[in-house]
């Protein structure tokens, strides 16, 4: 359990599966931060990671900031805040546009 965040310690992430040691699976994690950093501004999110506690800190443009536990969990907070649905495949987020 987190003393910080009060969340069980986390399994690992499915897109951490390969990551023989803690870490590459921290490696991993600072990765997918990295990319939300960059998409989610357009759902009107911001992200922190900053490897302390087992979830990623996420925060609206108006300052409200709360903890989730996965990539579930912030793509539903996207689609919230946005009013919309949230395609992680959008072109535009994958260098494809």
């Amino acid at each position: 359990m987190c003393s910080a965040c009060g969340y069980p310690a986390a399994p690992g992430h499915w897109t951490e599966a390969g990551a023989p040691t803690a870490h590459d699976r921290l490696r991993a994690k600072f990765r997918r931060a990295q990319v939300l950093q960059q998409v989610l501004p357009s759902y009107g999110l911001k992200v922190f990671e900053g490897g302390e506690i087992p979830g990623i800190q996420v925060s609206t443009m108006s300052g409200a900031q709360t903890i989730l536990r996965d990539l579930d969990e912030i793509w539903a907070m996207a689609e919230k805040v946005s009013g919309g649905p949230v395609d992680p495949l959008d072109p535009r987020f994958i260098g494809e546009e």
